[in-house]
């Protein structure tokens, strides 16, 4: 039986001290599930919770939302917090422009839309038209545009939808000019972009065979296909350009280089930042694929060429990444060329645009751009707005300028136009949000982690905010997968900040903000270094006066929900509050659902016997223990993601709320519905989350 009615007496809301003693969980059934790994028992009991499709895991469902749902209406501040969500995120958000085939193209949201629409326009400031608005395809806003490319010619537009959150895509083409779809459809498209034909006759895209018939959500995504597909042609006579039967694990993607001789063909495997690069000449029928980088020995990212020669990004060599070029004429290791060496900055990114190389650094996780000329000599700097993150710099050799983006935690930031022959750098569009970033100030402090290894974090908070520990302090991170946390303006943050709240971002190991080497100390054997990062940046918030314990919560999505998993299990007592969204929570088997497999390289996996004890002592779902008390919990989910499955959070749930100590604050699951790992989720339901998670903390955190 599952409890249909929640009551919650006044009590349990004093900021603070809530407490679960009268809530009254939905029951979920056990049963005798035991794994032997490597001859260790473990049990499962909520296996049954890994079924989405089945009655009894979505009555479940149901009953843990009514209990979520009615213990969150009765925090009064809930209304207040959605009310200055919704106003502050009324703005006119502009994306980067960029011109194809004479025609100018970027997004807009107007403010309160769902999703972003595409206009086009005939010059850069001309007057704009809609060319797709996504706001049309569903009535709730969960179908988003994941990505567009016009022709070379600037007539027609791929674009991939994805529904409900999945990522799955859909593609189609529309006529520019009349604002019509052709008759094209290609389904069962994932992981996968779309690159036009020189002759603009159709496009490389790489699909997935139809997965078994209710399974589309849970089922593993293997032996991924890279296809040409001629326009008007139904997808089943769609030419297979390039497979490998023998390597179900590589994923195979193919782009066309900007003079069309060449088709590059990227082949990774999993989350491994090593990948092998292929090429295809199109100037010659049926030329032969040539393995140009079979080695898997490096992260090799392709930049463009000229000519023969094909540049690259790469860390072969150097952790912290170089620019190199290849002949492919005399493509021997000997004769390979270094055009921009390592530095003691990473290198984060490169565009190869209008003769130019522009790179981007990381300075201790923030943005420093330098303009070279092609061969990586004559290096200047690019003086920017101030401290932040930068984004954009792409283009094509033929361009004069392009656009950028910069950013900051207090500042959402402008659009500014970049002069490549001069390098100055003029405004195009800044929006105008009504939020006073000058009354915060943003502190980037070190500290020791436990092995002694100096960690960053960002510190945002009010210049008057008080260091007794009064100050309810909101500490996210990552940690994994090479990815960096830099800094970024967020409306939902910007409320948190408002409401007098702290935010602290860590740069933990495990990210990029330092290198290869940075990621290698944070993945499989090293992952409790990631861990201890953000243990010991709770503690040193703690002891600078930030905050307290009981003022303190953490927050984490996907590999950040299995970080906050981790250390609210391995340290309950230094939490206030939890928020672990589209976690990996079972360490166990995340490698058997959809394209977990793929994150054996970052985690290693429990079918090897020198990865098992490692996993099985941190995996959130197995470290949870009886008669603990845990933060209060706030553990978030969807039922179309179909990257983290939600049977993740649905068993660490379950299970969190078994062992819940009786006197301990109220843990609950939050179930979103029609949409997915968080990418092209409505606006609307981002809202209504964010004031359900702030009013969640401010009740649990008893403040000054």
């Amino acid at each position: 039986m599952f409890a249909q009615n929640l009551i919650i007496p006044s009590v349990l809301l004093v900021a603070g001290h809530l407490t679960a003693a009268e809530l009254k969980y939905p029951e979920a059934r056990k049963e005798s599930v035991t794994d032997v790994y490597h001859g260790t028992e473990v049990k499962d009991p909520y296996r049954w919770l890994e079924d989405d499709n089945s009655a009894e895991t979505k009555a479940w469902v149901s009953a843990e939302n009514k209990v979520t749902d009615g213990f969150i209406k009765t925090i009064p501040q809930r209304d207040e917090i959605h009310a200055r969500l919704k106003k502050l995120w009324n703005y006119e958000r502009i994306g980067l422009p960029y011109e194809e085939g004479g025609k100018w193209f970027y997004s807009k949201n107007s403010g309160l839309q769902n999703q972003a629409v595409l206009y086009v326009a005939d010059t850069l400031d001309g007057e704009p038209r809609v060319l797709l608005d996504p706001n049309t395809m569903s009535k709730d806003g969960t179908v988003a545009l994941a990505q567009s490319r016009p022709s070379e010619d600037g007539r027609l537009l791929a674009y991939a939808t994805s529904g409900g959150g999945s990522d799955w895509l859909e593609i189609r083409v529309r006529d520019i000019a009349t604002g019509k779809d052709l008759e094209d459809h290609l389904k069962w498209v994932k992981f996968s972009g779309m690159s036009w034909a020189k002759d603009n006759s159709g496009f490389y895209y790489s699909r997935y065979d139809a997965p078994k018939e209710g399974a589309a959500l849970t089922q593993k995504n293997e032996f991924q296909k890279l296809y040409f597909h001629k326009l008007g042609d139904p997808q089943e006579k769609d030419t297979l350009i390039y497979e490998r039967k023998d390597q179900p694990q590589w994923g195979i993607g193919g782009g066309v280089t900007e003079d069309g001789r060449y088709l590059i063909i990227h082949l990774s495997q999993g989350s491994d930042t090593k990948n092998r690069v292929f090429y295809k000449s199109l100037e010659t029928p049926d030329a032969e694929v040539v393995q140009l980088l079979p080695d898997g020995d490096a992260d090799y990212g392709f930049l463009g060429n000229n000519g023969s020669v094909f540049y690259f990004k790469t860390d072969l060599d150097a952790p912290r990444f170089r620019v190199i070029a290849i002949d492919t004429k005399n493509p021997d290791r000997k004769e390979w060329k270094e055009i921009i060496p390592q530095t003691a900055e990473p290198l984060d990114d490169v565009s190869k645009v209008g003769g130019k190389l522009i790179a981007t650094y990381m300075k201790d996780a923030k943005s420093r751009v330098v303009r070279f000329d092609a061969d990586g000599k004559n290096p200047k700097e690019l003086e920017l707005p101030g401290i932040g993150t930068v984004g954009g710099f792409g283009g094509e050799e033929k361009d004069t300028s392009v656009f950028y983006s910069h950013t900051s935690f207090t500042n959402p930031g402008a659009i500014y136009q970049l002069d490549l022959a001069g390098g100055g750098s003029k405004l195009w569009k800044k929006p105008e949000v009504g939020f006073e970033g000058g009354a915060y100030v943003t502190e980037q402090v070190f500290f020791e982690s436990k092995d002694g290894t100096k960690v960053p974090m960002f510190i945002v908070r009010k210049k008057d905010a008080p260091m007794d520990g009064s100050n309810r302090t909101l500490l996210y991170g990552y940690g994994g997968f090479q990815i960096n946390m830099l800094p970024g303006f967020s409306v939902a943050r910007a409320v948190w900040l408002e409401r007098g709240g702290i935010l602290v971002v860590v740069n933990l190991r495990g990210g990029g903000e330092y290198g290869t080497e940075w990621h290698e100390a944070g993945k499989i054997s090293k992952k409790q270094n990631v861990f201890d990062d953000f243990i010991g940046a709770a503690e040193t918030l703690i002891k600078k006066g930030y905050t307290k314990s009981a003022n303190l919560a953490i927050q984490g999505g996907s590999n950040g929900g299995l970080l906050v998993g981790a250390c609210m299990t391995q340290r309950p007592e230094l939490f206030g509050a939890a928020l672990p969204a589209v976690g990996v929570m079972d360490m166990l088997r995340f490698q058997k659902f959809t394209i977990g497999w793929a994150w054996q390289a970052e985690y290693g996996s429990s079918d090897k016997a020198k990865d098992f004890p490692l996993l099985h002592k941190y995996s959130p779902y197995h470290a949870l223990k009886p008669e603990t008390r845990y933060p209060a919990t706030l553990v978030s989910t969807a039922d179309h993601d179909d990257r983290v499955v939600p049977a993740h959070s649905f068993k660490f749930a379950a299970r969190l709320q078994e062992y819940q100590a009786k006197d301990g604050p109220p843990v609950l699951i939050r179930i979103e519905t029609s949409a997915g790992h968080g990418a092209g989720t409505s606006l609307t339901k981002v809202m209504d989350r964010t004031a359900d998670e702030w009013a969640f903390l401010e009740a649990a955190l008893p403040g000054k």
